[in-house]
């Protein structure tokens, strides 16, 4: 059974900023790749069709098809796992998300939708008018 992850970009402004820092480790690592402490327990689920869930700005705005776990350690020689990722940003629709500290499991039936497709996404926008807009139909 297929399951994803949620994570917050820390320190990410945008969708945009998102590819931004994700083009640059790509260029500097060869692949696109978060470091984290843990390595997941559930990771044949996730890697059956599961994604990352990024919560940008309080929001989960867009999701990445993960792609493979690796053992790694930080410069600090500290444990730590590679999360490979595709290089494909899938914006969803948005959904609000409480601060957590690391990621968590997310279950299918929790996990927003796609967002239509060619939406550009309303990272300009503050949250409470984007939540209007959607509930209108207009987003």
């Amino acid at each position: 059974m297929t399951v994803h992850l949620l994570k917050i970009a820390v320190g990410v402004e945008s969708v945009d900023h998102l590819a931004e820092l994700q083009a640059a480790r790509k260029k500097r690592l060869g692949r696109i790749v978060h470091f984290t402490r843990h390595y997941p327990k559930r990771a044949g689920e996730l890697l059956d069709g599961g994604s990352m869930f990024w919560i940008i700005k309080g929001l989960v705005r867009v999701r990445q098809r993960l792609i493979g776990f690796e053992h790694t350690k930080r410069d600090n020689d500290m444990p730590a796992c590679a999360i490979g990722l595709d290089q494909k940003l899938v914006r969803t629709q948005l959904q609000p998300r409480r601060p957590h500290q690391g990621w968590r499991y997310l279950e299918p039936a929790d996990a927003p939708a796609d967002a239509p497709r060619g939406a550009r996404g309303d990272d300009d926008l503050p949250p409470k008018m984007a939540e209007e807009l959607r509930a209108l139909g207009l987003l």
